[in-house]
């Protein structure tokens, strides 16, 4: 039955009625909600395969010539492997060897001196040359190229160039020297000079370093400088209150690369003493330099996988010093070590 029709009056319907003409409005969101979290949890999982696609090239690539290689060298560094035979493992020989091989030690004193001296010369003069770079002068444009162009220069080159003038008895800087009545040392090739000449030939190249700080340097907010030259601050001032603080990051990230860079020293004192590997004296045993010879010319390959692992730890060490005292003079929006 069915009650009058007028206005406002309610058709009623039997239950097979409505059964015949299918659901009612409000119980099709309901199936629509228990279908939603498995199309959500397939859309995920299409989301995750593409987006491993995309990046399986650089997933492949690490897995290649990182991972494999790191875990091939910790399992070298405890066998007995010359590259050519099948590895015998030998447990900690070689790490017990190293204690006492006078060479490690040399080889890690002049890596250790070089990067003491190498890392704060260069982080300041590329800093120094950025903030010079900086001013609004003349044809600024011209010096940056002039500046940044040794840094293109490959290795070798700059090895050779480097060589040719600091020559003992044709250079030009002896020349010079004599010329002012002054003894040339024999530089590369002197026990007591022959470091120094490495530091030398590092700060030539600094103009990777010295375009990341001018690019920092132009990201400085100029409000700040105005208001610090409306409070009566001097340039030095600015310098230390403002300009150190605000591109301190930067400066954290030039010298963690420089720092990888100074232990792992190796091209340029290859090519320089190609003829006397370790300098005169052996003063320029750098630890890397070791480990190839180690590896390459004596086909101790076991030893320079304990050689590379143990460079991996002190690497690792330093760094994660470095990054714990960064908390204290390293400044973000929200404040130091932020």
């Amino acid at each position: 039955m069915t009650g009058r029709r007028g206005e406002g009056a309610t058709p009623v319907t039997s239950p097979r009625l409505r059964h015949l003409r299918g659901p009612s409005a409000h119980a099709r969101p309901r199936r629509q909600e228990r279908r939603g979290p498995r199309a959500g949890a397939v859309q995920r999982r299409l989301s995750t395969r593409n987006g491993l696609l995309f990046v399986s090239p650089w997933i492949i690539g690490f897995l290649a010539f990182f991972a494999y290689p790191f875990v091939a060298t910790v399992y070298y560094s405890f066998t007995n492997f010359n590259g050519v035979s099948a590895p015998h493992l030998v447990g900690f020989a070689n790490y017990s060897a190293m204690l006492h091989d006078p060479l490690v030690r040399t080889a890690l004193f002049n890596t250790f001196y070089y990067t003491v001296i190498e890392l704060p010369l260069s982080t300041a003069i590329a800093l120094g040359l950025a903030l010079l770079l900086n001013l609004d002068v003349k044809g600024r444009a011209v010096y940056r190229t002039i500046f940044y162009i040794p840094s293109v220069v490959p290795l070798v080159a700059s090895s050779m160039i480097f060589v040719w003038i600091f020559n003992p008895t044709a250079g030009i800087v002896n020349d010079l020297l004599h010329g002012l009545h002054i003894p040339g040392p024999n530089w590369f090739f002197s026990i007591s000079w022959s470091k120094p000449s490495f530091v030398l030939l590092g700060l030539w190249g600094l103009g990777q370093p010295m375009v990341i700080f001018l690019a920092a340097l132009q990201g400085v907010p100029r409000e700040l400088y105005e208001a610090a030259n409306l409070d009566g601050a001097s340039a030095f001032r600015r310098l230390r209150a403002v300009t150190i603080p605000l591109i301190s990051p930067v400066i954290l990230f030039n010298v963690i690369q420089q720092l990888v860079l100074c232990i792992s020293y190796f091209t340029q004192a290859q090519v320089i003493e190609s003829s006397d590997i370790g300098g005169p004296g052996n003063s320029t045993w750098f630890f890397v330099q070791y480990l190839y010879e180690q590896a390459f010319s004596f086909l101790k390959m076991g030893y320079a996988s304990a050689l590379g692992f143990v460079l991996f730890l002190l690497t690792g060490i330093v760094t994660v010093v470095l990054f714990r005292s960064s908390r204290r003079w390293v400044f973000y929006s929200g404040g130091p070590g932020d």
